[in-house]
């Protein structure tokens, strides 16, 4: 693994676990952006409202790239394959990741997924709740291939299971 990579992530969890802070006396949760929300995505790889905050671009020294990706509610990637794989950190929010083959998961605030080398996937927001995810690609083996959008029948459907790495 390299250097840079080894100090990053740490920071990041640590991050991700102590930004939110419960108020006295029992009152909820209140959410705390960790990093900026960023820019907002203008190309075609999105279905509705995304912004992206890139924190590290790879280079020939680490090149991995991380960014902070915030869906609102309702958006989404297209269909898409990492070929170096990709981890995804949820930070906030609640938000849908499913591969090609297999059933939608939840995915809540402190979940983490392993996306597999060349697998094909998706992830985004749920339809009626905001969601932001640090996300970890690998681009040694080249970069991300882009797909087909997810249908509505596909982001609405009801099957889903826990995350897993």
């Amino acid at each position: 693994m390299n250097y840079k990579l080894n100090y990053i992530l740490p920071v990041l969890l640590c991050l991700m676990m102590g930004c939110n802070s419960k108020k006295r006396d029992g009152e909820a949760q209140q959410s705390t952006l960790i990093f900026p929300k960023g820019e907002k995505v203008t190309n075609n790889n999105f279905t509705g409202t995304v912004y992206l905050h890139t924190m590290v671009e790879g280079d020939s020294l680490n090149t991995n790239s991380v960014g902070n990706v915030t869906f609102e509610p309702g958006a989404r990637s297209k269909w898409h394959s990492h070929p170096a794989g990709q981890i995804l950190m949820v930070t906030d929010g609640v938000g849908y990741y499913q591969e090609e083959g297999k059933t939608k998961m939840i995915l809540h605030k402190g979940d983490v997924i392993k996306c597999q080398p060349n697998v094909a996937h998706w992830h985004g927001a749920s339809a009626d709740t905001a969601f932001v995810q640090v996300a970890i690609t690998g681009r040694e083996k080249g970069p991300t291939v882009w797909m087909e959008a997810v249908t509505d029948s596909i982001y609405l459907s009801k099957e889903n299971n826990k995350p897993g790495i």
